[in-house]
């Protein structure tokens, strides 16, 4: 029998949730959605054959038949949204981050562990096949002890400004970092100690007015004395630009590509490819993976694969990196908290 769902948030990633759980997850039922713009929740829930929409999301929590929600609202209301979820007694799966500082994240865990409902945080590479099996691949030792990560991570278009303001994203290390964050920690079986980032707006020039960059580099040390560097960018022409590197003592591992198909054209004029579009040709079936082991959570009563206290771990990265971009030096994560 399906679990009966509900979504909160009609955005670009709502509408992203909004394919995936009606049409991509059979243990799913999208009955209801909700978006306070009245407009967009008519347009969604016609597009994604939803039954009900509500423009005040208490109304959909209020129904009884609903079991659980995805929430995908902006980040700085997360704990909101999750602790009037939390309250209904609904079980819960949310887009990353978690909240838009640690507060809020303690805030969250704390309404969910009193409430007595699970949250599963939306770290979609984690699901990924070629993620999943570099993992398995470290797990067995295949590669030795981890001793480097690299991670690229480049958006082929900026967002809107609106978006990137601080106060809606949390700038571009935590929205676009925080997925690499979560990887460094998860397949380097190490918590990061300290970070330096180093960035700024190099090719868009009016995401200063809204305090925001286009670019930047974190480097990382893990308390295993690993090391680690994140690339992040808004402005990958080129396409969608996701990869990541392990080294070990022993071996190494390779993650993502820029080639969408394995057509090669080869001409006099030399040899082309096509790149990855954007992020759902890359993560499509990731993020419907993650969907079905909230699902499994669910129905088997266990512990959410991604939880809140990893939502908080990578969450805390991205907000000491950007204190180390705002204050320009390294910063450990004990003063973060």
């Amino acid at each position: 029998m399906a679990i009966r769902m509900g979504l909160i948030g009609a955005g670009r990633m709502g509408k992203v949730f909004a394919h995936t759980l009606a049409f991509n997850v059979a243990e799913v039922d999208l009955v209801a959605l909700a978006e306070p713009d009245e407009t967009t929740a008519k347009e969604v829930s016609e597009r994604f054959q939803v039954k009900d929409y509500y423009t005040d999301y208490h109304k959909l929590l209020e129904r009884k038949d609903i079991e659980a929600v995805v929430i995908t609202t902006p980040t700085a209301t997360h704990v909101e949204v999750i602790s009037a979820a939390a309250a209904a007694g609904k079980q819960i799966f949310t887009e990353k981050p978690l909240g838009d500082s640690l507060e809020a994240c303690d805030r969250a865990i704390r309404a969910v562990k009193e409430a007595g409902v699970k949250m599963q945080v939306g770290f979609m590479r984690r699901f990924d096949a070629a993620y999943k099996m570099a993992k398995q691949k470290i797990d067995e030792g295949a590669i030795g002890k981890p001793v480097m990560f690299k991670s690229i991570s480049r958006d082929p278009k900026r967002t809107s400004l609106e978006f990137a303001k601080r106060e809606n994203s949390g700038g571009l290390i935590l929205d676009m970092g925080v997925h690499d964050f979560d990887l460094a920690r998860w397949l380097m079986g190490s918590e990061v100690v300290r970070v330096y980032s180093e960035g700024g707006t190099l090719v868009y020039p009016e995401l200063k007015t809204v305090g925001d960059i286009d670019n930047a580099i974190i480097s990382m040390k893990f308390a295993s004395e690993g090391l680690g560097e994140i690339d992040v960018s808004r402005n990958a022409v080129y396409g969608y630009d996701i990869r990541t590197e392990v080294l070990g003592s022993d071996g190494g591992l390779v993650i993502g590509k820029l080639q969408q198909t394995s057509t090669l054209v080869m001409t006099r004029d030399g040899v082309t490819h096509d790149t990855v579009p954007y992020f759902m040709e890359r993560f499509g079936d990731a993020y419907a993976a993650e969907i079905r082991d909230f699902v499994d959570a669910l129905v088997n009563d266990r512990e959410p694969s991604v939880t809140g206290v990893d939502a908080r771990a990578a969450t805390a990265l991205g907000i000491a990196a950007t204190r180390s971009l705002d204050e320009e030096r390294p910063v450990l994560l004990s003063e973060i908290g």
